[in-house]
């Protein structure tokens, strides 16, 4: 695929990337595994500017479910163009505070975000967290589910999730294209 088809993501954000980056298995197990994410359902994506979040976003759309998400006040916009229902700006608003329940929370944030998380989150939903373990006993004290999600990435699955870019359905982001450079011959 040539650099021109990939369409950058979400240019002003504070992870730079410096090679164009697609979503591995984490990424869509989050969905096929773990959530069950479907139409009609609501989910909330902490980070939803950065690599993981953004793919998130687009995956919930993809399913016809409600994506609401997280992201600093220079990355709106591009959130919103990720098809987001509605973005919250996370250092004017405490996201528990502005919002409905949701039926799966994907935390790419961990920490305190993760902790407030659980209490948006309806009865039987779940929270997947894909950068820490989320407290199983405040989990099951609130009714909801918590998983963290750490898995290999296999051919296939990078197949599926390629094929869904080819096609235009997601997008990927392009920090840097670096020109090709023959190795060196002792490194061939």
């Amino acid at each position: 695929m040539s650099p021109a088809r990939l369409k950058p993501i979400c240019s002003d954000n504070a992870q730079p990337r410096v090679r164009a980056t697609r979503p591995g298995k984490r990424h869509s197990r989050a969905w096929s595994d773990y959530a069950h994410l479907g139409p009609g359902q609501s989910v909330l994506v902490h980070g939803a500017a950065g690599n993981v979040g953004a793919y998130a976003v687009q995956f919930a759309r993809l399913v016809r479910a409600r994506a609401i998400a997280t992201a600093g006040p220079s990355d709106i916009d591009c959130v919103y163009g990720l098809h987001a229902d509605e973005v919250i700006d996370y250092r004017a608003t405490r996201f528990e505070d502005d919002l409905e329940p949701v039926d799966v929370v994907i935390d790419t944030v961990g920490g305190e975000v993760q902790r407030r998380s659980l209490s948006v989150i309806k009865p039987g939903g779940i929270l997947v967290s894909s950068v820490s373990k989320p407290d199983p006993q405040e989990a099951k004290r609130r009714g909801v589910r918590a998983e963290f999600i750490l898995v290999g990435v296999t051919t296939s699955a990078l197949a599926r999730i390629a094929s869904l870019v080819d096609a235009g359905e997601i997008s990927t982001n392009v920090g840097a294209v670096l020109p090709w450079i023959r190795p060196a011959p002792h490194m061939r």
